[in-house]
């Protein structure tokens, strides 16, 4: 599951085999809790095969009846059954089109209600698995493919549940049911005809090698343009400022027109396969009709059993052709399976029934001794044997050259990753004794990076703790000097931010996060690069809000630049994952040879520049 290459092909194919077609059972478990109205669906599928069984023969007797004025071949299929007149004959054929049609219509009923309850369910299941699973594992999968899972994985199951599985009874069904009827009718005739169907199988089989071949192939290239066409989009607005819109056609383009040469290609053999299988069974057909009518002139049967073996001859020979394409959506199905239940079976971090669990912390923070590797990067040591002690209600900074570690302090705090050595405790505890969720509960950020969701500004706000009051959300919106900005918007708190939040500034996103970090009311904040990318009169005014948000919390704050971080109460300095220097702005800015200091006439210099 953590290889990205097996994300490549999103409908790849599963193997239709003993263990495939467990795993595929398995997760039709979900139909359980609508088991009654699926074994309903299962009686009208049937009573609608059954009763189309009885077509042909009807349409058979009654060419004998217009041809002979009475037809006995019904009591040929029904013991002591007397002959049928063409008045019961049409009603008969009356009845059999009514059942057909209130058979067909109830069937697709039950089994689309089946399917789309289920359904629902195995999304809500899975996205909800999603959702629970550690950080760590979508660094290793793209989100793209994992979407996929909820979208294209489970509309395969759901069609092969509405539609795939009552297809393959019904065809297997009309094929033993037929095979039986035309062997009662001809037992000569019927060896003749059923000896095609093993090398139509076998054509079946060679063509649908090509076609599977082809299809992976299909799926892997347009799997490869979707992943370039979402990061684009992603990331529009890079490309626009860069003005690389030809050279992201040129990227995407010669995928697509790998998906039209291998649909062609796949075209071709489709093709071929269709005519392989008009020869095979409307040749078997011609072939039979030519020898059935020597046994009619002969008078070894009637033109209405000729009639009635052909069209049996023609439901057994679509079944078959059928069965086919029924396979080769199977296979899809147990290959969407296989990926639901990777993710299904994946160890979760969080239990959502944890979400109101609550941890008192006051936030005092140690750690010990941390030695970490990046899971993705074994080779680039991250922190090595670093230290530190953080004491309730302490405004801390983290500085240092980039990849020194500093926001991966901050990650082993929300413990997005784990240790690989050493502690951290906060009061005292080890923070793999609290509760995850009610450990996080008491941890707020503001990244330097605000990624909003794309509704309202209220709905941003309300992240932070969504049980809160229309009075609270404001509060929260006035302490982070959000308020005047929101109320300017003609819609106000109702003013959706757009994908990612576009439609507001940086500052303004920055003032909407940290509304909602106060809407929390952490007992420790971080501050990721709060304002390094702000100019100067946003900064200000975030400024002024996180000084208000950092008002009696644990504050952790991780700064490029210094001028931002000169009120702290200590300054960490760290440079090769360990601290290498600490103390006030004051304390540090006059070490000879220090590390800040050396930082610190860098960004003095080029401010000065």
């Amino acid at each position: 599951m953590r290889d990205k290459n097996k994300n490549k092909a999103e409908v790849e194919k599963g193997k239709l085999n003993k263990d495939g077609l467990r795993q595929l059972f398995s997760i039709y478990r979900y139909i359980v809790p609508y088991k009654w109205v699926y074994f309903i669906g299962l009686v009208f599928l049937l009573i609608g095969t059954l009763t189309a069984l009885a077509f042909p023969m009807l349409i058979g007797s009654l060419v004998n009846t217009s041809v002979e004025a009475t037809d006995g071949m019904v009591s040929k299929f029904i013991p002591n059954m007397p002959p049928l007149n063409l008045s019961q004959l049409m009603t008969a054929l009356v009845a059999v089109l009514i059942i057909q049609g209130i058979c067909s219509y109830f069937r697709v009923l039950t089994f689309v209600y089946v399917s789309q309850k289920s359904m629902a369910d195995i999304r809500k299941d899975l996205f909800s698995k999603l959702i629970t699973l550690p950080y760590t594992f979508f660094e290793s999968n793209r989100v793209g493919a994992l979407s996929s899972r909820i979208t294209a994985d489970v509309t395969q199951l759901e069609e092969t549940l509405s539609w795939t599985l009552a297809e393959f009874i019904r065809q297997i069904i009309t094929l033993l049911g037929g095979a039986v009827l035309i062997a009662t009718i001809s037992p000569k005739l019927s060896l003749i005809m059923l000896s095609t169907f093993p090398l139509i199988i076998i054509g079946v089989m060679f063509f649908g090698k090509f076609i599977k071949g082809l299809s992976r192939k299909t799926q892997e290239v347009l799997a490869e343009s979707n992943i370039i066409a979402e990061e684009t989009l992603h990331n529009v607005k890079t490309v626009k400022s860069f003005t690389n819109e030809a050279f992201e056609r040129m990227r995407y383009n010669p995928g697509i027109d790998k998906v039209v040469k291998y649909g062609v290609r796949m075209g071709k053999y489709r093709g071929l396969l269709s005519t392989f299988i008009i020869y095979g069974i409307f040749g078997g057909i011609v072939f039979v009709l030519w020898y059935g009518i020597s046994y009619v002139e002969a008078g070894k049967m009637t033109i209405g059993e000729l009639f009635t073996f052909i069209l049996y001859t023609v439901y057994v020979g679509a079944s078959v052709g059928g069965l086919g394409d029924i396979y080769g959506r199977l296979q899809k199905a147990v290959g969407a399976t296989e990926r639901i239940r990777e993710i299904i079976s994946e160890e979760q971090e969080v239990e959502i029934a944890d979400s109101n669990k609550i941890e008192n912390i006051n936030g005092a923070i140690e750690y010990r001794k941390v030695h970490f590797t990046y899971p993705t990067r074994k080779d680039v040591k991250i922190l090595n044997g670093l230290s530190l002690n953080i004491n309730q209600g302490e405004k801390v900074a983290l500085v240092g050259p980039s990849g020194a570690g500093k926001s991966t302090i901050a990650e082993l705090l929300m413990r997005f990753y784990e240790l690989e050595d050493g502690d951290i405790l906060i009061d005292g505890r080890d923070i793999n004794e609290f509760n995850l969720t009610g450990l996080r509960k008491n941890i707020g950020i503001v990244p330097q990076e605000v990624i909003l969701f794309g509704g309202s500004i209220r709905e941003n706000i309300l992240y932070g703790r969504p049980e809160a009051t229309e009075q609270e959300i404001n509060e929260a919106a006035k302490q982070a000097n959000a308020l005047e900005f929101i109320e300017s918007f003609p819609e106000g708190m109702e003013t959706l931010v757009g994908d990612r939040g576009i439609k507001l500034s940086g500052g303004q996103k920055q003032r909407v996060a940290i509304a909602r970090a106060i809407l929390k009311n952490p007992a420790i904040l971080i501050l990721d690069e709060a304002t390094s990318s702000l100019d100067s009169e946003s900064e200000k005014l975030v400024q002024e809000a996180l000084t208000h948000l950092m008002k009696n919390r644990t504050s952790i704050i991780i700064a490029h630049r210094l001028s931002t971080i000169r009120e702290v109460d200590r300054i960490y300095v760290i440079d090769g994952g360990k601290i290498v220097e600490e103390g006030t702005h004051q304390n540090l800015s006059i070490l000879d040879q220090g590390v800040y200091k050396n930082l610190l006439e860098l960004q003095n210099t080029f401010q000065e520049n």
